[in-house]
């Protein structure tokens, strides 16, 4: 049995979306402060589309919670089953994680926090040791993110080549 198109849908922009963050949070960091405004730029779009997948990856679980996922078949293991589980519900709270960790740490900073250039508000204050323990939230959660990833992809290829039926429920038709 395979998941319903919506689902399908948020599942491959959720993840491409994951995949583009992850390259453009890894490279904006060695973009240079000068000249001014540049790094900025680059790090409010950061904000902006981190903020806009924790929005769809809220739509994907209300979704879910709407429409639960197809019954995975009898044949599969129990551990197999535990692991997808964790797997999965790792990768919802790490998406969770890691824009809230991205908002509160700029909230601890003095500058604007923008979402598509409309300055959103500020939840805290200039406070330097909150902004880094959120900013290390953040690249833990990030950490954690990527390697529940290549978990996740590994275990989808695994059945691809398996041909066990289960990659087939959530590859687009």
């Amino acid at each position: 049995m395979r998941y319903d198109r919506t689902a399908i849908l948020l599942h491959w922009v959720v993840g491409l979306a994951v995949l583009c963050q992850f390259a453009l949070g890894w490279w904006m960091l060695d973009v240079p402060k000068d000249p001014p405004g540049v790094r900025a730029g680059w790090f409010n779009l950061h904000k902006s589309i981190g903020i806009t997948i924790a929005a769809f990856v809220v739509l994907r679980l209300l979704w879910r919670m709407h429409r639960p996922p197809p019954v995975l078949p009898a044949s599969l293991p129990q551990l197999q089953r535990a692991a997808a589980a964790a797997t999965h519900w790792g990768l919802y709270a790490c998406m969770l994680v890691l824009p809230l960790s991205g908002y509160l740490g700029s909230s601890f900073t003095k500058y604007p926090i923008k979402l598509y250039g409309v300055v959103l508000p500020h939840w805290g204050w200039e406070w330097p040791a909150a902004k880094s323990l959120m900013s290390s939230i953040h690249l833990g959660a990030a950490w954690c993110l990527a390697a529940l990833l290549a978990l996740h992809v590994g275990a989808a290829l695994w059945h691809a080549l398996r041909r066990d039926g289960l990659f087939t429920r959530m590859w687009p038709a």
